[in-house]
């Protein structure tokens, strides 16, 4: 066995002597426990996880779908972009969601914006839908859709070969379309890619880095 278990461990005694967790000698990946737990993943605001390291294919069509709950109401949602300008960016910015697409022509951005400015950041679970389809740029929010005019309609491929970063990013990797440096900071579940036909639902246990990131469950109470 190579990987840690995902699991709450406690009281625990070696010959009898009660060992200390609360202040160990060194640590590592470990996250308290809680009482209640949700299906999902925990990002605790410090870090990200980054997946597909052989690079992702953006291109002419992309779906994306996933639920966040958050008492944040700035983060980092999804981000891939190329090292010139080709990307597309997914975050939450003063409590507005905002998806930002650039086909190499120049970026274009859908926002949704609630009535509230913490409605979105209640700590309660928000389905999100974010669209691409060649210049055509869309996203759903519990089901309410808004969309914006595109004026590169002869641009419509992303050439993007890069990491999916989720959360977040590290410092030295440029994303052309996310405008928040903020780690996100709540749950995040069923993350699903669709091109096409082909739908990949991402589990975030076999990233190539997490950073701040406890793939396994999410703590049922506030956050």
């Amino acid at each position: 066995v190579t990987h840690s278990i995902p699991a709450c461990i406690g009281s625990m005694a070696i010959n009898g002597r009660q060992l200390d967790n609360e202040s160990p000698v060194s640590i590592f990946a470990v996250n308290k426990c809680y009482e209640t737990v949700q299906e999902g993943t925990f990002f605790d605001g410090s870090g990200f996880a980054a997946l597909v390291r052989e690079g992702y294919k953006v291109r002419s069509d992309v779906n994306i779908t996933l639920e966040f709950r958050t008492t944040a109401v700035h983060g980092v949602l999804l981000g891939v972009s190329s090292a010139k300008v080709d990307a597309i960016g997914l975050e939450i910015v003063h409590g507005k969601v905002l998806f930002h697409v650039n086909n190499g022509a120049g970026r274009i951005t859908v926002t949704y914006e609630p009535r509230g400015t913490n409605s979105l950041c209640d700590g309660k679970w928000h389905k999100l839908q974010a669209n691409k389809s060649k210049h055509r740029v869309s996203l759903i929010i519990d089901g309410n859709l808004v969309h914006t005019d595109n004026p590169y309609l002869q641009s419509t491929s992303a050439d993007t070969n890069n990491p999916i970063y989720v959360g977040g990013y590290p410092a030295d990797v440029k994303q052309n379309c996310l405008t928040s440096k903020s780690s996100f900071r709540g749950c995040l579940r069923n993350l699903v890619l669709t091109k096409g036909q082909h739908t990949e639902l991402f589990d975030f246990s076999r990233a190539f880095d997490l950073r701040g990131v406890f793939p396994h469950s999410c703590p049922g109470a506030e956050l």
